[in-house]
């Protein structure tokens, strides 16, 4: 049995009370046709690395009552349960992919994916700079995995290991918002015209794809930046409070403008790179359907938060941790599109990670499920 054999069959992922454990199975293999899983961005994805960073409590979660209804303890994850990436694993029969900052997280775990999402992070180092893992240094983390699969399974193994593997991202949205929840101000401004503002965005992320793809990075998967203005933390701040007006929020037009760009910037990457697949999904349309009409989904409130305060539970003075002592906790999250003021529930993100996997893709080629079988 070769080297790359061997540690499919060495380890599966558990979950133990409040940290995550690594116990070698007994003779299971995982199937020949094994993908793993790697994860890139912010807190619809992160899982959990924030908690290993020094970082401001804005950006933390591990504390009650996130993780209420599914883990049972706050696990770090911006949600009362699962975040995104976790349902794309379990759609990928992968077991929880492991935070990359876990100080029990070893090479040999390797072998199902990593997840580098930072909550608060930015496709721009400036973005939240200091306080969260920004999407260039996430592209850094996964350049040490890469070199270490080189070293442990060598070059050949690794290369056909990390070609058949999938990349999936959600960012920009905090490049976007940002500039208006930090401020708290409706009149907070980018430092650039919108559209050079956005190009900084997109090359930054380009850039990143490009250091994936060089390491053997081939199939990409992308959730594209929802209506910003019409979260609970930005559209406190928008007078009106229409939709009309969350959607001429700069934040939502800003998001609106990437999601219009980043798929004609993944076209020419495809022309340009050898072997380069991706799937883009309408996180924009999917959030505003469900915000608008809630019932079709069996939930029942759409614009405003189970956990939070203020209008629209916009203030986000989840737990008392963040300044703000009074909050709101509703009694069933699973009625909710938002938990708090930025996130969704647990619900809410199996709905999108179900149309990530399976849905008619509008702006690519393929969706999930369908990179994952090539």
């Amino acid at each position: 049995m070769s080297v790359f054999s061997l540690y499919l069959c060495s380890f599966i992922l558990i979950n133990i009370g409040h940290s995550l454990s690594f116990h070698q199975s007994h003779a299971s293999c995982l199937p020949q046709n094994h993908k793993a899983l790697f994860v890139f961005g912010d807190s619809l994805f992160d899982n959990g690395n924030n908690n290993y960073i020094n970082t401001t409590t804005f950006l933390r979660s591990n504390f009650p009552p996130y993780g209420e209804t599914f883990f049972k303890y706050p696990s770090g994850r911006f949600s009362d349960g699962r975040v995104i990436s976790d349902f794309i694993a379990g759609y990928a029969k992968l077991p929880l992919i492991p935070p990359y900052l876990h100080p029990g997280f070893t090479h040999d775990q390797y072998i199902y994916g990593v997840n580098f999402a930072s909550a608060g992070a930015g496709a721009l180092v400036e973005t939240n700079k200091g306080a969260v893992v920004d999407l260039k240094t996430q592209s850094f983390y996964f350049g040490q995995v890469s070199k270490q699969l080189r070293q442990e399974l060598g070059e050949e193994e690794a290369k056909k290991f990390l070609s058949k593997a999938v990349y999936i991202f959600s960012i920009g949205g905090n490049d976007y918002a940002a500039p208006f929840y930090n401020a708290n101000s409706s009149t907070a401004a980018i430092p650039y015209p919108q559209q050079q503002f956005v190009d900084f965005v997109i090359g930054n992320i380009s850039s990143v794809i490009k250091d994936v793809y060089n390491e053997g990075g081939r199939k990409f998967g992308f959730l594209n930046v929802y209506p910003l203005g019409y979260i609970p933390l930005l559209r406190i701040l928008v007078a009106g409070n229409s939709i009309e007006d969350c959607l001429q929020q700069e934040a939502t037009v800003l998001a609106r403008l990437q999601n219009n760009d980043l798929p004609k910037t993944l076209q020419k990457l495809e022309k340009e790179l050898s072997g380069f697949k991706y799937s883009v999904t309408d996180n924009y349309a999917a959030f505003l359907d469900l915000i608008q009409n809630p019932s079709k989904y069996g939930l029942k409130v759409g614009s405003k938060a189970c956990y939070g305060g203020s209008g629209y539970g916009g203030d986000y003075s989840c737990g008392g941790k963040r300044g703000i002592e009074t909050y709101e906790l509703c009694s069933n999250p699973n009625e909710y599109v938002f938990f708090d003021a930025a996130h969704p529930t647990d619900n809410t993100a199996h709905h999108i990670s179900h149309i990530m996997w399976m849905g008619h893709p509008k702006l690519s080629h393929y969706n999930l499920k369908q990179l994952f079988e090539l």
